[in-house]
């Protein structure tokens, strides 16, 4: 498979690992990794997920992540029930990277796309990194998705540019 596009199934079989926020903000707390069965979760929700090549990385913090925290309630607002961010970074720099930026819920969940199974699944890697991404899924349904093709643009995949095809 090549990329998704507006108007596919969201693939079968795909999973993440993560660490369940507990409103825990100490970084240095690890938690247990689980597996979140996308293919799954997806197809009764509205969900944003977001691919970033990495945790802590100067674009991810400085933009990316901060576009999301700050738009939530608007996304929330247009009926957006989860948002998740992935990279290939382990669930455990994921889940401090949730911490490092306040996040003590499940408004905004922080996943590894372990070995990048997913994102090379579908084309969208560079090297051992995702490319940044985003895509909508709506119940299933991909309604939107983009790649930033521009290093250091969240012009399509930041929550502005996802906001706009809502």
């Amino acid at each position: 498979m090549s990329g998704l596009k507006a108007g596919d199934s969201f693939p079968e079989g795909v999973s993440f690992t993560y660490v369940a926020p507990t409103g825990e903000l100490d970084v240095t707390a690890c938690g247990l990794g689980i597996q979140y069965d996308a293919s799954k979760e997806f197809k009764d929700k509205k969900v944003v997920l977001v691919a970033v090549p990495g945790a802590f990385t100067p674009t991810c913090q400085v933009s990316h992540v901060t576009s999301y925290i700050a738009n939530l309630d608007n996304l929330k607002s247009k009926g957006v029930d989860q948002v998740i961010f992935i990279a290939s970074n382990d669930h455990w720099v994921m889940s401090a990277w949730g911490k490092a930026n306040g996040i003590k819920d499940d408004s905004i969940l922080f996943m590894s796309d372990a070995g990048l199974e997913f994102s090379k699944k579908i084309g969208w890697v560079n090297g051992d990194r995702t490319l940044r991404y985003a895509i909508i899924v709506d119940h299933g349904k991909v309604t939107y998705a983009e790649v930033d093709t521009e290093r250091g643009s969240i012009a399509k995949s930041g929550a502005e540019g996802v906001l706009a095809k809502l």
